[in-house]
């Protein structure tokens, strides 16, 4: 071993000495703070998103500012696990990319909760039986998920966060001679996201839609002659091999998930305010309801329309404005959309993903 080297090693083991010390210490404040706090709410979305901005903006490499995040998330993670612990409900199985995203979200210090459907995740949180849950709303590539909208408008859960997922997906086989595929199974958004490829490679292969992409992944580990279009972690856990990497059409491909709980979250000074509304029936109405944003100088994000389960012909929107409800331009800007609007819900407000 050269010197050189040597003495590489030597201070990085220093470095890590320290390390330990700063962390545990930084544990030891996480566990007083959880005793003064007088409301016993341990996830504070609002503090860490404002925590992970600063070291982001700090943060002078070599390490990229992605890394950062998820290496202050997990620290973040472990020290709330220290106040009291906390269940995250996600769309399972085990090896989703709602699983992938609750675990960039909340680290790994956390009870997750796998729920069979979209449905499920939402009543683990009203019930009580998840302080949290994580549900897909939208992707760049097939757009909106249907059911978690319609679940927003139903229910009483608060949007307390989101998370923006890159999703690269793969042909997952028991053999990865690709002429023996007869069967791919996957679910419809990901075999939307990449049926140029299938067009092209596997043209003749029946595709099949299922519940979810481990869900897949399970059916082709059964069935000979068959493949799965999934994230590459379900590969280790059905013990498949991965034939063909990044199979999506675009490679910006990315989903977006929301964080669901009955918290209302503070501003955290980046943040975003989700809502539904509908237009009154009359010349105009739809108008009405974009002046009284474009007045208060409040920008919209989203606008994505969808039947209302009220009448035929109907329709919802839901719509994502930049800023907090509790900011003073938006505040007029809701109060006066709220006068324009036929009916109007507040969503939550919560930081932009970091």
């Amino acid at each position: 071993m050269s010197e050189k080297l040597k003495q590489c090693r030597e201070q990085i083991n220093h470095i890590d000495d320290e390390l330990l010390k700063l962390v545990n210490q930084r544990a030891a404040l996480a566990q007083q703070i959880g005793h003064l706090k007088e409301d016993g709410v341990v996830l504070r979305p609002e503090r860490e998103a404002q925590v992970l901005r600063r070291l982001q903006a700090a943060n002078a490499g070599p390490l990229s500012n992605a890394a950062v995040a998820a290496l202050f998330t997990e620290v973040m993670s472990q020290c709330r696990a220290l106040e009291a612990p906390i269940t995250v409900a996600y769309l399972g199985p085990e090896g989703t990319f709602t699983e992938a995203a609750a675990l960039k979200r909340f680290g790994s210090a956390v009870q997750g909760q796998s729920c069979s459907t979209i449905d499920d995740v939402f009543r683990a949180v009203e019930n009580g039986a998840a302080q949290y849950g994580v549900v897909p709303v939208e992707n760049s590539t097939e757009g909106a998920v249907g059911r978690t909208l319609d679940l927003l408008l139903q229910s009483g859960l608060q949007v307390c966060g989101e998370v923006m997922l890159a999703i690269h997906q793969c042909l997952l086989s028991t053999q990865c001679n690709v002429s023996h595929i007869e069967t791919v199974y996957s679910h419809p958004q990901s075999l939307g996201q990449c049926q140029g490829w299938l067009n092209v490679n596997l043209p003749h292969a029946a595709r099949i839609p299922v519940s979810s992409n481990a869900e897949a992944a399970r059916l082709a580990a059964e069935h000979p002659g068959s493949a799965a279009i999934a994230g590459s972690q379900a590969a280790g856990r059905f013990q498949l091999q991965v034939c063909a990497e990044n199979i999506e059409d675009d490679a910006r491909n990315t989903t977006r998930f929301l964080v669901l709980g009955k918290q209302q979250v503070a501003p955290s000074g980046r943040d975003k305010t989700s809502l539904v509304l509908s237009a009154a029936n009359k010349p105009g109405a739809v108008h009405d309801l974009l002046t009284s944003l474009a007045k208060h100088g409040v920008s919209m994000t989203k606008f994505e329309s969808r039947p209302s389960r009220s009448g035929l012909w109907e329709y919802v929107f839901y719509v994502d404005i930049e800023g907090h409800q509790a900011d003073e331009c938006v505040a007029a800007a809701l109060a006066e959309l709220n006068l324009a609007a036929a009916f109007m819900k507040i969503l939550g407000s919560y930081p932009v993903a970091v």
